[in-house]
């Protein structure tokens, strides 16, 4: 299996799992330092097409799972175009692609979105993750373009978990009660994905759209909340704000509906209220 991003928060952890489940694993970053037991690490920069596709020409994968969100979000080629060059570099070789989107290629105005949503989004982010499904589908018809909402865990390094007590701390900001997402533990995520990426299964022939969230929708703020619970600090310092009355373009409710992925899956998607309690 080749995981790129594999210094992220999502790829590292998919990693991990998967070097436990057996599979012999070669992970891509493009700077920094990154070092998972069991992991070969490759540097490239994705955006590179020749350079990924002798990358992959290397490697000879069964499975590619392409995890990486780019340097800087907002930054249309290493969002959009390099997910085209790993999905050419995947069809080259003959690879499994599973390509994980975002819940952010939604505009948040018609929830809940099921898989025959299309995308419509209303910020630079989500028009790129929009991009990145369109060349996915065009290049690798078969692949899985899964559909992913806030990624939380419970070991304290994902982003509403270090926020979370930074807020209550002082630092500036607040957590919107009208802005409303389906959590995923990183766990449940990257065992859905694995299974996505073992041919063989009902999971592993899935092409195309396939959402996978947590079954329970909570706020921004109640999401803050439920892990300042569980971190042992009061709840009640969770600074809230309203996106409708701030200047900000943010989708307001961008619900998952997961029902085509709990039939395909074994993994149980938990959601936050029970991974957080």
């Amino acid at each position: 299996m080749l995981i790129t991003g594999v210094s992220g928060y999502l790829g590292s952890r998919l990693a991990t799992r998967a070097v436990r489940a057996g599979w012999s694993v070669v992970g891509t970053v493009h700077g920094g330092e990154c070092s998972i037991d069991g992991v070969r690490v490759e540097r490239i920069d994705l955006v590179d097409r020749a350079a990924a596709v002798a990358l992959l020409e290397r490697v000879r994968p069964d499975a590619v799972v392409h995890t990486a969100t780019g340097r800087d979000r907002g930054d249309w080629a290493a969002v959009a175009d390099a997910t085209g060059t790993v999905a050419v570099a995947s069809a080259a070789v003959g690879a499994r692609l599973v390509h994980v989107s975002s819940d952010a290629v939604l505009s948040g105005r018609q929830p809940p979105y099921d898989e025959s949503a299309l995308p419509d989004p209303v910020y630079r982010y989500g028009a790129g993750k929009a991009a990145a499904e369109t060349v996915v589908k065009a290049v690798a018809p078969d692949a899985a373009i899964v559909r992913v909402p806030l990624i939380v865990g419970t070991d304290g390094d994902s982003k509403y978990e270090r926020m979370t007590p930074a807020l209550i701390a002082g630092q500036p900001g607040a957590l919107f009660v009208d802005a409303y997402r389906s959590p995923i533990h990183v766990a449940d995520l990257s065992d859905a994905l694995l299974e996505l990426a073992t041919a063989g299964t009902p999971a592993g022939e899935h092409a195309g759209v396939l959402n996978v969230a947590g079954p329970d929708t909570v706020s921004f703020h109640r999401l803050g909340e439920l892990i300042a619970r569980r971190q042992g600090l009061d709840p009640a310092l969770v600074p809230a704000a309203r996106a409708g009355e701030l200047d900000v373009v943010i989708p307001r409710d961008n619900r998952l509906d997961s029902t085509l992925a709990r039939k395909l899956l074994t993994t149980r998607l938990r959601g936050a209220p029970e991974f957080l309690a």
